[in-house]
């Protein structure tokens, strides 16, 4: 029974575009470059080795004054192909950079897509951030759409000075999206409603009231877990797939990141007081215009 209902809670979780919708190669000057993506000079395009020995594919769109970086996960049934068009909107709305990546087994990345390997897979991104770029916890918010709250919420428990987490459509664990579970079996994926307990910062919450992949209780749940709340969003009539094209949702992403700036500011203030001396998804993404609907 454990083993059988894994797999359907994983065959869920997984639905990679067959074929992918883009693909990754080296320019004349030996550059990687993303097909599709032409004339934009602020987009680097890398290919990351995880610990699984799997070789993903991430994609950072830099803004130049960039007030934090978002590591974006996205949803089950997307690539980066589908995705590039949020992602420019989004840098520009929100004057952020955007790391995304692709799962193993999804995309141009290598190998099979797993629970495992979507973990592995967002630490090598975290990683890359780190190495590369010189990017603090602090500057560092972490977006989940969907199966990407799985990763985002296995890295954010284990950051403990992250800026902040966003969690949009978000589930409380794979098996909870198919059966009305009131326990955690150890066979079960992506087991948010645990690891949300041991996330320090501040959580915002975005869910569809009409969403019939995962309903709206698993967003409500979370957000009710969560020990640093930030006003969630219920988008009323927003489903699993569109809620980047209703108005609520820019407007409050733009409400959050300047929250999360003057909280920055805020702690940087405190740091410079004197110290005592005696004294821390239909299965298709093409929702990527904003207040169209």
């Amino acid at each position: 029974m454990g083993n059988v209902t894994g797999s359907v809670a994983a065959k869920f979780a997984f639905f990679p575009p067959d074929p992918p919708t883009y693909d990754v190669y080296r320019d004349e000057d030996g550059r990687l470059v993303f097909s599709g993506i032409t004339a934009d000079k602020n987009v680097d395009v890398h290919q990351l080795e995880t610990k699984g020995g799997n070789k993903i594919v991430a994609t950072l769109w830099r803004h130049p004054f960039a007030r934090f970086t978002f590591l974006y996960s996205h949803g089950n049934a997307a690539d980066l192909g589908q995705m590039y068009d949020l992602f420019i909107e989004l840098r520009a709305q929100l004057r952020v950079n955007i790391m995304s990546y692709d799962y193993s087994g999804y995309g141009a990345s290598t190998g099979k897509p797993s629970e495992l390997n979507t973990y592995y897979d967002i630490e090598a991104v975290y990683n890359c951030l780190k190495s590369e770029y010189g990017i603090k916890q602090e500057d560092l918010v972490l977006y989940g759409q969907s199966v990407g709250s799985g990763p985002t919420l296995h890295l954010a428990s284990k950051l403990h000075k992250l800026r902040g987490v966003v969690l949009h459509s978000a589930i409380l664990s794979g098996l909870r999206v198919l059966y009305p579970v009131k326990m955690t079996f150890w066979f079960d994926i992506f087991k948010n409603i645990d690891k949300i307990r041991f996330v320090k910062c501040p959580v915002f919450v975005i869910h569809g009231t009409n969403d019939d992949i995962v309903d709206w209780s698993h967003g409500k749940q979370l957000w009710e877990l969560s020990k640093e709340k930030y006003d969630p969003l219920w988008i009323k009539g927003g489903g699993h797939c569109n809620l980047e094209t209703f108005p609520e949702y820019i407007k409050y992403m733009r409400k959050f990141i300047n929250a999360m700036e003057k909280l920055s500011l805020t702690t940087q203030s405190n740091k410079q007081l004197p110290q005592n001396p005696s004294i821390t998804e239909s299965r298709h993404n093409k929702c990527l215009i904003f207040g169209k609907r």
